[in-house]
C-alpha cells in the first residue's frame, strides 16, 4: 500500500481537472546578486578580494590546528600560504558563486567570507552558503550581522522569495546556527553527495519572503546596542528570539 502524506500543502482546485495546484505566483524573475558592499554596525561585506584579503585570512586561517573549520568544507586545510592564495584565485573567479569578504568594521581587516549561491533568479530563490568564520570573528555580534545584512539583500534588493541554508547533517554547530537565525528545517537528503571522500547526507533549511518580516524583526532586537551589556556581552539570546526546533530536539 501507498505511503501518501498525512497533510498536503495549501492548494486551490484547478477550473479545468479539479485537481490541487498551487498559489498563483508573480512571474518576474529576482535580480541576479551582484559583488557590492553591505555596511553594519559591527561588519562591512565586500567583493572578496584575493590580493586584498588574503594576506589577513592567511594570518587568521595558517595554524592547522584549527583543521576543523574546513572539515564540513569541500576544500582545506592548505599547508601554505601560496596553496591557499590560489583557492581564493579560483573562488574569485567564479562566475556562479557570489564571495564576500566579512570586514570588521574598525580595522577593515577581513575576519571570513560568505556566498551567495545556487542562484535561480526564475524561481527567486538562492543559497547562503560556503561560510567560514575565522576564530576572530566566530560567536561574536559580527557573525550574525553579517547574516542579517545578506539576507535583507536578498529579500528586500533583489525581490527573493525563498533564501536556503543547507549544511551536512552531521555539522551540529551549522545546525544550530540555522535555527538560531530563523531558519526552518525542511528535512535531509539523504547521501547527497560525496565530499572528500566521505558521505553527506545534507540538512535543508529555509526562510520565505512572508516569513522575513519577524525574521528581521528579531534579528535587529538582537543586535540593538541596548541589548548588550558595557563589555558586549548579550543581555537576550538570540536562539529565545528566534526560536527553532528540528523533530526530536
Amino acid at each position: 500500500m501507498l505511503n501518501l502524506p498525512t497533510s498536503l500543502p495549501s492548494g486551490y482546485p484547478d477550473p479545468d481537472t479539479g485537481l490541487l495546484v498551487g498559489a498563483e505566483v508573480d512571474p518576474a524573475p529576482g535580480r541576479p546578486p551582484e559583488l557590492v558592499t553591505l555596511h553594519g554596525r559591527e561588519v562591512d561585506l565586500v567583493p572578496l578580494d584575493r590580493a586584498a584579503h588574503g594576506p589577513a585570512l592567511w594570518e587568521e586561517l595558517r595554524d592547522q590546528s584549527r583543521h576543523a573549520l574546513w572539515r564540513y568544507l569541500p576544500d582545506g586545510p592548505f599547508p601554505d600560504e601560496a596553496a591557499f592564495d590560489a583557492f581564493l584565485g579560483d573562488l574569485t573567479s567564479r562566475a556562479d558563486v557570489h564571495f564576500y569578504a566579512i570586514l570588521d568594521r574598525a580595522s577593515q581587516r577581513a575576519l571570513g567570507w560568505a556566498s551567495l549561491m545556487r542562484v535561480e533568479p526564475r524561481h527567486r530563490c538562492l543559497e547562503v552558503g560556503y561560510i567560514l568564520y575565522t576564530p576572530a570573528l566566530q560567536r561574536t555580534r559580527g557573525a550574525t550581522e553579517a547574516m542579517w545584512l545578506l539576507a535583507r539583500y536578498v529579500f528586500e534588493e533583489l525581490g527573493y522569495r525563498r533564501y536556503e541554508w543547507k549544511c551536512d547533517a552531521l555539522n551540529a554547530p551549522s545546525r544550530r546556527a540555522a535555527l538560531r537565525l530563523g531558519f526552518t528545517f525542511e528535512g535531509v537528503f539523504r547521501q547527497h553527495l560525496i565530499v572528500k571522500g566521505r558521505n553527506r547526507d545534507t540538512a535543508w533549511y529555509s526562510i520565505l519572503d512572508h516569513e522575513w518580516p519577524a525574521r528581521r524583526a528579531r534579528l535587529e532586537r538582537w543586535l540593538d546596542q541596548d541589548n548588550f551589556d558595557p563589555d558586549g556581552q548579550q543581555l537576550v539570546a538570540l536562539s529565545t528570539l528566534t526560536p527553532g526546533t528540528e523533530p526530536g530536539s
